[in-house]
């Protein structure tokens, strides 16, 4: 006799016990309850809802016992380890469960919370997994101190030769390029122009940016040299600051250094975002589109802000973008409408309940976009967005909306 569960992938279960089984009130083992969950929760649309439901206030010990044993489907496992569907006391099975493959772990690493850094810390397995630990490096959550203890959990850790990324990089950017060629060239060199927030952080990194420091020469006073870069002509004294000097005067050597014998400039030390900024204000666009593609994630975070469009896009098409940047993203107000336009049309990121819920809380998003994304919300995020006083009316009624048809679908069960 066939097991329930493959009855229900066959849809072959009347729609009474198909109800029954996503509420969990099935007659089956516990590890097969479970993995009928999961498969309502992902797959059903009508039965969905409910499952996920079940599953969120599923018993824990049950769970606790699923997440553990090898023997777990990958389905049930990639579920429970989902950012979407984690339950904290679940994680230490589930990182320990050698079914549990190191692509499902890196996401966690790279934007987990500091609840599950601290779970990630104390796991011997994931110290023996090279990717999963470069992704715990690459989380914004992770102390100073803990990153410092990183190299000693897995030592050493050999960067993955940068070969095919870096041609995937090249590919996608010339991809890029060539499509946007007219846009591109009708933009001319129209400056880094952010929206809301950062013009007033460029201008100021640009006005403080250091500059050389003038050669010194004998006669000189102390008020011929440079506002900014105030230096004493003699060797055995200590450069004198004018009162009105800026904050990037005490970042200046106190030894006069001939232009021809300095090296390049280096960023002021604590003055990193200024640097980037600085960076990104000097660059044409198609400079810009380049760092989008193959910058870092605080170059992409700045940059995704930018006025022109092609450059803000970009971001988006980087093949280093993570899923929680794109999270974060969605739920920006100070991003071009376009970008928030483009995320849902992406496969990869349609399927992300959270980026899915972020664009319809955004105010921001465009409202065709987000009437047609409200169907896929849950019944409390429903609930919540029929009360939120930020989105237009028409949102808010559509949600109370889908929340009335839901409830009815679920009384007639």
């Amino acid at each position: 006799m066939p097991r329930m569960i493959d009855l229900v992938r066959k849809s072959e279960v009347p729609s009474n016990l198909m109800y029954a089984a996503a509420r969990g009130a099935l007659a089956v083992p516990p590890a097969e309850a479970i993995e009928i969950l999961v498969h309502l929760a992902t797959h059903n649309k009508v039965f969905g809802d409910e499952a996920r439901i079940t599953l969120a206030g599923w018993d824990e010990k049950a769970s606790i016992a699923a997440a553990s044993d090898p023997s777990t489907s990958r389905e049930v496992l990639e579920y429970l380890i989902s950012p979407n569907n984690l339950r904290p006391p679940l994680l230490p099975a589930l990182i320990e469960n050698s079914s549990v493959p190191a692509d499902l772990l890196i996401p966690l690493a790279r934007d987990g919370t500091r609840e599950v850094i601290a779970v990630l810390l104390r796991s011997e397995r994931i110290r023996s997994i090279p990717a999963v630990v470069e992704g715990l490096r690459a989380n914004p959550n992770l102390t100073n101190e803990e990153t410092k203890q990183l190299p000693a959990l897995e030592e050493p850790v050999t960067p993955e030769p940068l070969g095919d990324d870096g041609v995937a990089e090249n590919e996608e950017l010339e991809k890029f390029l060539r499509e946007h060629a007219a846009e591109i060239e009708a933009e001319g060199r129209k400056p880094f122009q952010p929206i809301g927030g950062v013009q007033e952080e460029i201008e100021l990194a640009v006005q403080t940016e250091p500059e050389e420091a003038p050669v010194a020469e004998p006669a000189a006073s102390a008020t011929e040299t440079d506002a900014s870069v105030s230096e004493s002509p003699a060797p055995a004294t200590e450069p004198l600051i004018p009162h009105n000097a800026t904050v990037v005067a005490s970042v200046t050597k106190p030894k006069t250094i001939p232009a021809s014998a300095r090296g390049p400039k280096k960023p002021v030390a604590g003055e990193k975002r200024d640097s980037t900024l600085q960076k990104i204000a000097r660059l044409d666009i198609k400079g810009r589109i380049q760092l989008a593609m193959k910058g870092t994630k605080e170059e992409r975070s700045l940059l995704v802000r930018d006025g022109t469009k092609l450059v803000a896009l970009a971001v988006l098409e980087s093949p280093k973008i993570s899923d929680g940047e794109v999270e974060r993203i969605a739920s920006q107000k100070n991003v071009l409408e376009a970008v928030l336009r483009q995320i849902p049309m992406k496969r990869r990121y349609a399927k992300q309940y959270t980026i899915i819920r972020n664009l319809v809380f955004n105010p921001r998003t465009p409202m065709d976009v987000s009437l047609g994304l409200v169907k896929n919300l849950l019944v409390t995020d429903l609930k919540n967005l029929s009360g939120n006083k930020e989105v237009s009316e028409t949102i808010r009624k559509m949600a109370l909306r889908m929340l009335k048809q839901k409830a009815d679908a679920a009384g007639k069960k």
